[in-house]
């Protein structure tokens, strides 16, 4: 597929560029290897509540696995709640060192983040298997994640060929809720029955926001959105993922965490990001969306 050839030399050259610049210990490793990310500052762990953007209140660490990396609160043994699942699906050719910077994000805000490591997602095979090895940690004993995950809350994100993946995977009735970013076009969305935010980039010449809008169209039988990110291209998520932080944790911490606040910037008639026109260029909500209740506190 064209869309395939134009998009795996940029993601392999960042992904190569970003393993030399972080280090070998972040690099994929055959055995699991756990390295730890510095703790947020204290301002910024006590960000406002509405600011998803901003930083988390959780250190966080890493966990590079054979098929797997985990991102997540670093003393997660030690908490005091079961933390939600976000599944993740890398673009053609990378990997989750591409990404970095959202998945830590992520799992600052108290998600447990499994992304898959192959760099060809789109069957979603790795993802559904990350799905596993949690339910295996979680259960057991001698694992820092014991009784510590949250496995009735999982939602499905990718980039790219990873979308596709997210979209595929959400067929899977563990998952509660997808949001592909700028998705690409092999899947089927009729097949999944979960809440949907679909993410397009404005000026994507890979993954055109029309195939984007297609997906949102023909995803009429669950609640969807349809999302489109003003400037971004289809590079702007990874590395710094700037304007894609704040919504895709709104959106994780609605549906997975039952975060009234951030609920509200997509739900209701006072819809944040309806009304976010420097954020957005296109906000589009269907009617199963439209008829899901504003969040009260």
């Amino acid at each position: 597929m064209l869309w395939r050839r134009n998009l795996f030399a940029p993601l392999a050259a960042l992904a190569l560029a970003l393993t030399a610049s972080a280090g070998a210990g972040t690099a994929a490793a055959a055995t699991d290897t756990t390295v730890v990310a510095a703790a947020p500052a204290a301002s910024a762990a006590a960000s406002a509540a509405d600011d998803f953007g901003a930083p988390g209140p959780y250190a966080t660490a890493v966990e590079v696995g054979a098929i797997t990396t985990l991102y997540y609160p670093r003393d997660i043994a030690d908490s005091d709640r079961r933390h939600p699942v976000i599944v993740w699906g890398n673009g053609t050719g990378g990997v989750p060192l591409v990404y970095r910077d959202l998945l830590l994000h992520w799992a600052s805000q108290g998600f447990v983040v499994a992304a898959a490591n192959t760099p060809m997602s789109n069957l979603g095979i790795s993802m559904r298997a990350s799905i596993d090895m949690l339910t295996g940690r979680n259960a057991d004993p001698g694992s820092i994640f014991f009784d510590r995950v949250d496995l009735e809350h999982i939602g499905a994100s990718g980039h790219s060929q990873g979308g596709a993946a997210a979209i595929v995977v959400g067929s899977d009735p563990r998952i509660d809720t997808i949001l592909p970013i700028q998705p690409g076009p092999l899947a089927n969305i009729n097949a999944v029955r979960v809440p949907a935010l679909l993410l397009a980039g404005q000026r994507d010449s890979i993954v055109f926001p029309a195939l984007v809008k297609a997906f949102y169209n023909a995803a009429d039988h669950i609640p969807a959105l349809y999302g489109e990110v003003r400037g971004a291209d289809h590079f702007t998520v990874v590395g710094d993922p700037g304007p894609f932080a704040a919504p895709t944790t709104a959106w994780f911490r609605a549906h997975l965490m039952g975060d009234r606040t951030a609920g509200a910037q997509f739900f209701g008639p006072g819809c944040g990001i309806c009304t976010d026109t420097a954020t957005w260029s296109d906000v589009r909500r269907n009617s199963l969306a439209l008829n899901v209740p504003a969040p009260t506190p």
